[in-house]
Parts: C-alpha cells; structure tokens; sequence
C-alpha cells in the first residue's frame, strides 16, 4: 500500500503528496514546470549515460568589494581544462576563504548541477543585468564540479558518485550567503536559491585521484535516509519568511 510523504513547503508548495509508491518521490520545487518534475527514488534509478562532468573550476581567494566592505572570497572559480588532483581536502588549487562554512574533509567539493544555469540567467535578465556577463560560465554559482544528468532530487545524503579515478560522496546542501548575492549581481538571488532549491550539494572524497572536465560518472546509492532537498529546506528556512 501506497504511504503518504510529507514533502518540505519550500519544495512541495505547503501540501503533502501521495507518493506514487512506498520507494518513490515526486518533489516540485516552487516556481518550475510540473510537467518537468524528477521522479527521486530511494533505489538510485537513474539513467546513467547521461552522468557527465560539464566544468571542472577552482579559484585562489581574493579580496572583493560588497557593500563598501573588503571581504575575502573564492567564490569565482574559473574552468580548468586538464585532470586536476583530487585530495581529502579539494582539489589542489582550490581555496575557501571562510572555513567555517565551506570546506573541510565534510565540504571538500562542491557540485552543482548545470540544468540550471538557463534558470539563473533568466533571474539576471529580469533584474536587468542583460549586459552584465550575460552569459554566465561555468564556476559562477561558485562551484568545482558542474554535472549534468544528477539534480538535488536525485541524491541523498550518503550517496556515492564514482568518477573513473576518484569517489565523491554526499554530505549535505549548499547554504547560499550574502556573497552569492553579491556573485549573482542582484540581492534576491539567496532567496530565489532558497526557493527553488537550486542549491547543489557538498561531497566528500573517499577515494582520493583525478578528475578533468568530460568524463562519466556512476551513483551509488546510500542509506536514503534524508535527501538533500529535505535537508536544504530545513536549514532555508529563515530565508522563506
């Protein structure tokens, strides 16, 4: 018999849906298509030809101007275009300017996936920033990895990505700060992440190596306990209100 779940209010517009059985999800974040909505099941089905590596990026931190302030920040990372080690702590040439919030064995690499990209220069058009580096590259939402063919609706926390040198595994979403305002060009962009859930995900490195831009990559479910939109809504929050 079919159990009910109770889904976030960021992602599920406030109401509970049936799930459509005891191992299956459908998760509709606020502001998107239903007819585009991804089936997240605790199995891990996924169609895994299309799990790919779009952008490797990282960036040194510097010092930048928000708000008449000098803050420090990484966030800029910029593509690279060769294998790049992989170590416990990132990739080698990386750096996270606040390490209380970023980085660490637990945050070591962030993903983010590049379906949502067009959403993001949409956001930038209607606030005007058509002449702004409308184009946004790869990197600009401050992630290393940009993947395509995984959402936030498809992992969990605990689940495996297994590149051809290299595992990553999951740990837990992005929380966005005023410095992704300050990225993005416009000061609702941490709201806009907090609604759609277009967050990306942290991993961990369990098996140390190489990665480079281009190549494929493997999901091996966890334990499924707590997926990352769940996650994501519970620490966003404060960010709804």
């Amino acid at each position: 018999m079919a159990q009910r779940t109770r889904l976030p209010p960021t992602l599920g517009g406030g109401a509970a849906r049936k799930a459509r059985c005891a191992c299956e999800v459908r998760v509709t974040p606020r502001g998107v298509d239903s007819s585009a909505v991804v089936k997240v099941s605790r199995s891990g089905t996924l169609n895994s030809s299309n799990l790919r590596v779009l952008g490797v990026q990282r960036a040194i931190a510097r010092k930048v101007q928000i708000a008449g302030r000098s803050i420090l920040t990484a966030i800029h990372k910029t593509a690279v275009h060769e294998a790049v080690e992989l170590r416990p702590l990132g990739l080698v040439g990386d750096e996270q300017a606040d390490l209380s919030v970023h980085g660490g064995l637990d945050k070591a690499v962030y993903a983010y996936p590049s379906e949502h990209y067009s959403y993001w220069q949409q956001e930038r058009h209607q606030a005007g920033l058509d002449g702004i580096d409308n184009d946004l590259p790869f990197g600009a939402m401050g992630e290393n990895l940009t993947l395509q063919g995984l959402l936030e609706t498809d992992v969990w926390v605990g689940d495996v990505l297994h590149f051809s040198a290299c595992s990553l595994r999951v740990t837990a979403p992005r929380e966005p700060c005023y410095k992704f305002n300050a990225a993005m060009g416009f000061s609702h962009a941490v709201k806009r992440m907090a609604q759609t859930g277009f967050c990306g995900f942290y991993l961990a490195v369990d098996r140390p190596g190489a990665i480079a831009s281009g190549e494929t990559f493997v999901l091996e479910p966890g334990p499924r306990r707590l997926s990352i939109p769940q996650r994501f809504e519970a620490k966003m929050f404060k960010h709804m209100r």
